[in-house]
């Protein structure tokens, strides 16, 4: 009966390394951080629709509620966030482990995501650019007679 070689007498391409679980949980929050800065980008076009309706109901302008500046501030916020989580994270890994983030599962993924980021945040900062900028032709109240 043969039992398996210790780690310590393994080479150092065939040893396994663990993450530790606070560095798995970091590269699967890259993902949600960056889906979460669009979903608040988006959710900022229907607070304004909304807003934009509200007027019209009510025949009268009215001023853009705090909420709008608040989400699309974080939209911005939540992506940058996720792009320096990853670096990070990639330091961390490379420092632990001495392993490049792309050759762990888990950071493979917060990489990609990142990646992919990069022309949300633009977006996003377009959308933070918009709720600021007031309405070119204003707010149409329509039939209020």
């Amino acid at each position: 009966m043969e039992t398996a070689p210790s780690p310590a007498v393994l080479p150092d391409a065939v040893r396994v390394r663990r993450l530790s679980p606070g560095t798995v949980c970091a590269a699967l929050l890259v993902p949600v951080l960056a889906v979460l800065g669009v979903v608040t980008s988006r959710y900022v076009q229907v607070i304004h629709q909304d807003w934009v309706d509200e007027q019209q109901r009510a025949c009268r302008l009215m001023a853009r509620p705090p909420g709008e500046y608040v989400t699309a501030w974080a939209g911005p916020a939540l992506g940058v966030a996720a792009v320096l989580l990853c670096v990070l994270l990639a330091r961390r890994i490379r420092r632990r482990h001495g392993l490049r983030i792309r050759e762990t599962r888990p950071g493979l993924a917060a990489y990609v995501v990142v990646w992919f980021n990069v022309p949300a945040i633009l977006l996003e900062l377009f959308t933070l650019w918009a709720a600021f900028t007031p309405d070119g032709s204003g707010s149409v109240l329509g039939d209020c007679g």
